[in-house]
C-alpha cells in the first residue's frame, strides 16, 4: 500500500480512537493497538518526511465538553515521548541526574493558589485549554485547601481513583454493563460532574508531578527540591527514585515489581531530569518536552490459538463476544479467556476460529487480545440470542457496532437480576450459580425473588438435573434456610433498584429506623434529603415502589423472610476508626461479613494501607504480605480476628 494512503488511513482512526477514550470515556480499540498503530504512523512520517493535517503526533488531546466552562492554561500542556525499550530510556538519562516516577493513570489536573487558598483546578483538556473544575477539586480526598505559601503557585499533577475503590464503586453498580471499564474512565466521570457532591462520594486522589510557577521561592535549580517543597506545603507527591544510566537498573526492577501490588493505576514510568535550567535550555518539539520521557512497560506477549467465540448476553441486551483460546501463562498466572469488547474490534482483527493470536495483559491485569497473525475473518456473528433463541441484531452506536438481544422478554435479562439477588453481598445465597439459574428460569420454576424460597415444589425434577444431584439439592435447601434471616439493606440492594448498591442501601435503612413500611411509602423528597442521596437515586427509588406488580413481587419474598431487629441505640464501640481487612477469616462467614460488623459499629473498611488506617486485621499477623509490610512501615497495629473482637468488646 502507499505509504502516503496508509498515513491518510490512520490518522482518522487514531484521532476517533483517542477521542472516545478522553473525551467520551470509551474504548474502540485496545491501548495496545493503539499504540501499535500510533508508532507505525510515526515511522511512516519520518520515512516520507511528510506530517499531514490533524496527524495525533503534532496535535495533543481533544476539545472539552460543553458542559463545563474552559479556560485556557497559561503555558501549554506537551503531551511525553514515549518508549518501551530500557536502554533507550537509559540513553535519555545518561549521566543527568533524573527522577524516575510512576506515569499515572488518570486524569491531569492544573492547580492555582494565591493568598494560600485554591483559586482554581483545570483539566488538561486539548492541552491549551481545559475545563474547569474548580468546585470537584474542593472535595478531592487529599488537596489542601488552604496552604502556607501565600505567593501564586501554579502546579500539575494526576487525579486517580484506587482499584479497591473503582471495585466497590462497581459493585454498587447492579447494571453489569453500566459499569465503569477501569479506574481511568470511573476518575475522568468523577471528576469531571457537575455536582461535586457526586465527585466527592468517588473518592479521587490528586498526586503532584509538576511545579510550573511558584514566586519569590529559590529550589536551588532542582526539581527534586519543588517536590520536597510541595509536600511540605501538603502535597501528596508521585512517588519517585532518583537515578543516572548506572543505577537506572535497581530502580526499574524496584517499579517493576512494585506495580503489581499498587492500589492505584499506572501505565508506566515517567523520566525528568532534576536540573531545572538544564531541562528548559533544551525546549520542545511540536509536542514534546526535551527534559521528560516517559516508559510504557513492555507487555509480556505470548501465542496462543482461538477456539471459539462465546457471546455472553447481559440484563441489557448487550451479547459480548468473549474469545476463549488455548491457556497460556501471563504475568503468573493462567489465562485463556479475553472479552473482545464489541463486534467493531472483533471486524478490525478479523477474528476466525484457529488463529494464531498474541494476548496480553493490559496494565498487567486485564487480558487483551493484542493481536491476530493470521486474520482469517472466519467467524458468523449470531442474529439469534443464545439464551432465548429470538432475533439478536447488530446495532451502531457512536460508530461502535454491538449485538443486541432484541426480546424484551429474554430470559438473560431475568438471568442477571436473579444472579444480583443471590449473591454475596445481597441474600447470599449459595448453590445458585449463573448457569443453575438459567436452567430454573427456563424451565419455569422460578418467575419472581420469592420462588426462590418455594423451589422445593420441583424437588424431584430438580435431583434428576443433570449436574445437580440429591445431594446439591440439599445443600441448596441448607442455604435457602439460612438466607432467609437477612438484614433490611440486604434486602433492599438485592432487589436490584437501579443506582441503589448496599453502602446506599445501608444509608436509606438508617434514615427510616429500618422500618420496611416507612421504606416503601417514602417520597422523592424524603429520599433525595438524606446526605449523600441526591435526586437521581431518589427518582429510581420511588419509581421502583410505586410499581404494583414491583410491591407485589416484594410482599411475595418478605412472606419468605425474617428481618433482622436493628436495636436504636447502636454500638458505636468503632466510632471513627479505619481499617484495613487482608487473608482469610475465621469468626466470619467471609470478608464481607466482618466488614459489616465494623460498619454497623461505626468503623470504616478501605482497600489499603495508609497513614489514616488504624488497624489492620490479618490472622496471619507475621506474615510478609504487602499489607503487613506497609502497616509495620507505618506502625500501624496488627491484629488477628481474636485481638479485634477483644478491642470491639465481643
Amino acid at each position: 500500500m502507499d505509504k502516503m494512503q496508509r498515513m491518510k488511513e490512520l490518522i482518522p482512526m487514531l484521532t476517533e480512537a483517542a477521542k472516545a477514550y478522553y473525551q467520551e470515556d470509551r474504548e474502540i480499540m485496545s491501548n495496545f493497538e493503539y499504540d501499535r498503530l500510533y508508532d507505525e504512523l510515526v515511522k511512516l512520517e519520518e520515512e516520507t518526511g511528510v506530517t499531514l493535517a490533524g496527524s495525533p503526533t503534532v496535535s495533543v488531546g481533544y476539545a472539552s465538553l460543553e458542559e463545563l466552562p474552559k479556560e485556557a492554561h497559561e503555558s501549554p500542556m506537551l503531551s511525553l515521548d514515549k518508549t518501551k525499550d530500557r536502554e533507550t530510556l537509559r540513553q535519555f538519562v545518561g549521566e543527568h541526574k533524573t527522577l524516575l516516577s510512576w506515569k499515572l493513570d488518570g486524569l491531569t489536573i492544573v492547580l492555582t493558589y494565591r493568598n494560600g487558598k485554591l483559586e482554581k483546578a483545570v483539566t488538561r483538556g486539548n492541552g491549551t485549554v481545559g475545563e474547569v473544575i474548580t468546585n470537584n477539586a474542593r472535595v478531592f480526598k487529599n488537596i489542601p485547601l488552604q496552604i502556607g505559601y501565600q505567593g501564586e503557585l501554579v502546579l500539575r499533577g494526576e487525579a486517580i481513583i484506587t482499584y479497591s475503590d473503582f471495585e466497590k464503586i462497581n459493585r454498587q453498580i447492579e447494571d453489569v454493563d453500566a459499569r465503569y471499564k477501569n479506574p481511568r474512565n470511573l476518575c475522568s466521570g468523577s471528576v469531571r460532574q457537575l455536582n461535586n457532591e457526586i465527585t466527592a462520594r468517588r473518592n479521587v486522589h490528586f498526586y503532584a508531578f509538576s511545579l510550573v510557577k511558584a514566586e519569590d521561592v529559590d529550589f536551588q535549580n532542582s526539581r527534586e527540591q519543588q517536590f520536597l517543597w510541595l509536600k511540605e506545603q501538603g502535597f501528596e507527591v508521585v512517588e519517585y527514585r532518583v537515578v543516572t544510566a548506572a543505577a537506572l537498573d535497581e530502580a526499574m526492577e524496584y517499579f517493576a515489581h512494585q506495580v503489581a501490588e499498587n492500589d492505584f493505576p499506572s501505565d508506566g514510568l515517567v523520566a525528568l531530569y532534576d536540573d531545572i535550567a538544564y531541562g528548559e535550555s533544551l525546549g520542545s518539539t511540536a509536542k514534546f518536552p526535551r527534559n521528560a520521557y516517559a516508559f510504557k512497560w513492555q507487555d509480556e506477549i505470548r501465542e496462543t490459538v482461538l477456539r471459539k467465540i462465546e457471546w455472553s448476553p447481559s440484563r441489557t441486551g448487550l451479547i459480548n463476544p468473549v474469545a476463549i483460546f488455548d491457556p497460556v501463562e501471563l504475568e503468573g498466572t493462567t489465562v485463556s479467556r479475553a472479552s473482545v469488547h464489541n463486534i467493531s474490534i472483533m471486524k478490525e482483527m478479523q477474528l476466525g476460529i484457529g488463529d494464531k493470536i498474541q494476548v496480553y495483559k493490559a496494565n498487567m491485569i486485564i487480558p487483551q487480545i493484542a493481536e491476530n497473525l493470521t486474520r482469517s475473518g472466519n467467524l458468523e456473528i449470531p442474529n439469534i440470542c443464545p439464551v432465548c433463541g429470538q432475533e439478536a441484531r447488530v446495532q451502531k452506536t457512536n460508530e461502535v457496532e454491538s449485538l443486541y438481544c432484541m426480546n424484551p422478554q429474554c430470559q438473560a435479562k431475568k438471568i442477571k437480576s436473579f444472579t444480583l439477588f443471590v449473591s454475596r453481598d445481597a441474600m447470599n445465597i449459595d448453590g445458585l450459580s449463573e448457569a443453575t439459574l438459567e436452567k430454573f428460569i427456563q424451565k419455569g420454576f422460578i418467575k419472581d425473588f420469592g420462588d426462590i424460597f418455594e423451589i422445593d415444589r420441583y424437588r424431584e425434577e430438580i435431583v434428576g438435573m443433570e449436574g445437580f444431584g440429591e445431594k446439591s439439592y440439599e445443600n441448596l435447601m441448607v442455604s435457602l434456610e439460612r438466607a432467609r434471616h437477612t438484614t433490611l439493606p440486604r434486602l433492599l440492594y438485592s432487589l436490584g433498584i437501579a443506582n441503589i448498591g448496599l453502602a446506599n442501601a445501608k444509608v436509606i435503612c438508617k434514615a427510616f429506623d429500618y422500618d420496611i413500611e416507612r421504606l416503601i411509602a417514602a417520597t422523592g423528597e424524603e429520599i433525595s434529603d438524606i446526605e449523600g442521596i441526591g435526586p437521581v437515586i431518589a427518582k429510581t427509588y420511588t419509581e421502583y415502589f410505586k410499581d404494583e406488580e414491583n410491591q407485589r413481587k416484594l410482599r411475595h419474598l418478605l412472606s419468605h423472610l425474617e428481618l433482622e431487629t436493628v436495636k436504636k441505640e447502636e454500638n458505636s464501640s468503632l466510632e471513627g476508626k479505619q481499617f484495613v481487612i487482608t487473608g482469610s477469616v475465621e469468626h466470619f462467614a467471609n470478608r464481607a461479613q466482618l466488614k459489616e460488623y465494623i460498619e454497623e459499629r461505626g468503623g470504616k473498611v478501605t482497600g489499603s494501607v495508609t497513614s489514616k488506617t488504624h488497624y489492620l486485621i490479618n490472622n496471619d499477623t507475621t506474615s510478609n504480605s504487602s499489607k503487613n509490610k506497609k502497616a509495620k512501615d507505618l506502625g500501624i497495629p496488627i491484629l488477628s480476628e481474636e485481638d479485634f473482637l477483644k478491642m470491639a468488646g465481643e
